[in-house]
């Protein structure tokens, strides 16, 4: 009853098209009871809509999907080595000691950590020297500038 009451037939909407999976324009013609009669402005074809189908407030209504972050348990091993962000913002690397259920306990140098499983990441190249791991560094290098061979 709250959208019939904010709509005026001519009025520009935007409402959601589920044959098409996304939102559309199209312009109010005729209000019914329950439905309203709506002609899409992209095809000029006429629909009957329901109320709810319509985004009279211009909300942001699109579907994103959050990017999937760090390790899982069952994609890592004890010996693996992997990487994490420290609280201090600090980029380290260590080797896997322990799985526990939510979390890995970490080799790093001399020190053990305990890191979750959603903030851990693959080290593509990790050098170890007599069973100590050395600290990653990453340079980056512009893509304009000729690399040196």
């Amino acid at each position: 009853m709250a959208v019939r009451a904010r709509l005026r037939i001519g009025q520009a909407i935007q409402y959601f098209d589920s044959v098409a999976n996304r939102a559309q324009q199209g312009q109010v013609l005729e209000l019914r009871r329950k439905q309203v009669v709506v002609l899409d402005i992209a095809t000029r074809k006429r629909w009957l809509i329901s109320y709810a189908a319509i985004n009279l407030d211009g909300a942001d209504v699109e579907i994103r999907e959050k990017p999937k972050q760090g390790l899982g348990r069952n994609e890592v091993a004890a010996g693996d080595i992997v990487g994490f962000m420290d609280r201090n913002q600090q980029q380290r690397s260590g080797r896997i000691v322990r799985l526990n259920d939510k979390t890995v306990t970490l080799l790093c140098g001399q020190q053990q950590w305990r890191v979750a499983y959603g903030l851990l990441h693959r080290v593509v190249d990790g050098d170890s020297a007599q069973g100590e791991l050395r600290e990653l560094d990453v340079q980056y290098q512009p893509l304009d500038t000729p690399r040196d061979s």
